[in-house]
């Protein structure tokens, strides 16, 4: 039963809440006080309450305080909170309004400059958080903005725009791995996760924003807290095995529906695997060595259901490339200790040392099969481009007839009947008579036993399609 009073009361029960209830206390001498306190709720938010006329005035602030003046940022005006709510910290029940975790963020005093009806303007002195704000109201009631007024005392590199990641290039075990870190080579799809207090985005290596179809992964955000951090990694399905099942993940690449989104991540869970750290709390790190940047990573202690970052190794490249291939992996990344951050190159500070043929290929057309699957898809013609922008050729570079399973001769028909046409998109190659030709759109990730000094696949099997890089920059790897 709700006890009897104003707002604050009338929302809690506190035979079953441990939030303080409401008592007449004089306010405390001295400048008036303020908390910030980190509110994982149904959602992360974070809630500013500034000591005033006998009560706490409250903010739910969805993306924090914001230490940039060019931005403004939401607040939602809430209830008055009773002055013994400023030191509040504990677990609400599930089930209570606002239940989830309260953590005090940061508290101090603050000095009030003007407070008016639609505006409050006030400078913090906290442990965290200094200079001077301005809240104002937008709208009804609930509707406000908070923004900060002065600059910050220390200069903050820009939050980056999108960034193309940086690439590894196809390379035998170097001679000598000292200077190297030694890393699993992920068989996923490549993600930067752009981290800002309570948001979190997704994007592929061609910039495609995937954050809604991984649910799981957007979590994170919550150990991210307050921090505005950039992690460049891997979305990787792991099988019953243990080991990264690309063929496993192709359930989850494709989907947008929310509703198979949300039952496939139950059957078909995804982790994010982190291996580097771009950007930290106003400084980007793209220009710090290899080495610095993944100890600021180890340092921030991240791990959670659904995301994880593996520690590397330094030397022994031999070994554990050898211990990855008796584990069926796809093979190494080695990356030097001291290489800088490159977006969208693909240089010699990193190398990936494979113990499987794999290679992404064009999808240029198909053969109907025979036998049972006469009348049907058979195989793909598959190839790479060569040469530079409009001039780029589409290579002809075999035919793909294995790996489908049942969903794939299903679904591959359907993806590639939009994009018929009635020209070879091929560059020479001596392809089938028999062929169904289509644009070349789509991108398989091809495994393979052999690839001929022509650029030949051989004994070429089907892993999936990828929608993280785009068609025309497709080359081959050798």
């Amino acid at each position: 039963m709700k006890a009897k009073g104003g707002e604050y009361e009338s929302k809690r029960d506190f035979e079953t809440t441990p939030e303080p209830r409401p008592r007449r206390r004089r306010r405390k001498r001295g400048a008036p006080r303020f908390v910030v306190q980190e509110h994982s709720a149904r959602r992360l938010h974070w809630d500013l309450r500034l000591e005033h006329e006998g009560v706490a005035v409250s903010w739910a602030v969805p993306n924090g305080i914001p230490n940039d003046p060019s931005e403004n940022r939401l607040a939602v005006h809430t209830e008055d909170h009773p002055l013994e709510y400023l030191d509040f910290e504990g677990e609400i029940p599930a089930g209570e309004y606002g239940g989830g975790t309260v953590r005090i963020w940061d508290r101090g005093t603050y000095e009030c400059h003007k407070w008016e009806q639609g505006k409050v303007v006030f400078s913090f002195a906290g442990e965290r958080l200094s200079g001077r704000y301005a809240l104002f109201r937008t709208g009804d009631e609930k509707s406000w903005m908070i923004h900060r007024i002065d600059p910050p005392a220390e200069a903050r590199d820009p939050f980056p725009e999108p960034l193309v990641p940086m690439l590894a290039r196809l390379a035998p075990l170097p001679a000598k791995d000292e200077g190297w870190a030694v890393e699993v080579k992920w068989d996923g799809v490549r993600a930067i996760a752009y981290c800002r207090p309570g948001r979190l985005e997704l994007k592929t290596r061609n910039l495609n924003d995937v954050t809604r179809q991984y649910p799981e992964v957007r979590r994170l955000s919550r150990q991210v807290g307050a921090r505005d951090m950039v992690l460049d990694g891997e979305l990787v399905a792991f099988g019953e095995d243990g080991r990264p099942s690309f063929e496993r993940l192709q359930q989850r690449i494709h989907q947008t529906a929310e509703s198979v989104v949300r039952r496939r991540m139950k059957t078909h869970p995804v982790t994010y695997v982190i291996f580097d750290l771009l950007y930290l709390d106003g400084r980007n790190l793209i220009e710090e060595p290899y080495q610095r940047r993944r100890e600021l990573l180890e340092g921030l202690g991240l791990g959670g259901p659904s995301w994880q970052a593996p520690a590397y190794s330094t030397g022994h490249a031999k070994e554990l490339l050898a211990a990855s291939k008796e584990q069926q992996l796809e093979g190494l990344l080695l990356k030097r200790l001291d290489s800088r951050y490159a977006p969208g190159k693909r240089t010699g500070d990193w190398l990936k040392v494979k113990n499987i043929g794999r290679q992404e290929l064009v999808i240029g057309g198909w053969v109907p099969g025979q036998g049972r699957r006469k009348g049907h898809l058979g195989s793909l013609l598959v190839g790479y481009f060569e040469g530079e922008g409009d001039g780029a050729l589409l290579r002809y570079a075999g035919k793909i007839g294995t790996g489908f399973s049942e969903r794939d001769l299903t679904e591959l028909p359907a993806r590639l009947a939009p994009l018929e046409r009635e020209t070879s998109p091929f560059d020479g190659g001596k392809v089938p008579k028999q062929a169904h030709f289509v644009a070349p759109e789509l991108v398989a990730e091809v495994e393979f036993r052999e690839l001929t000094a022509e650029g030949m696949v051989r004994h070429g099997s089907f892993k999936g399609l990828r929608d993280d890089k785009p068609a025309r920059e497709v080359s081959l790897e050798r």
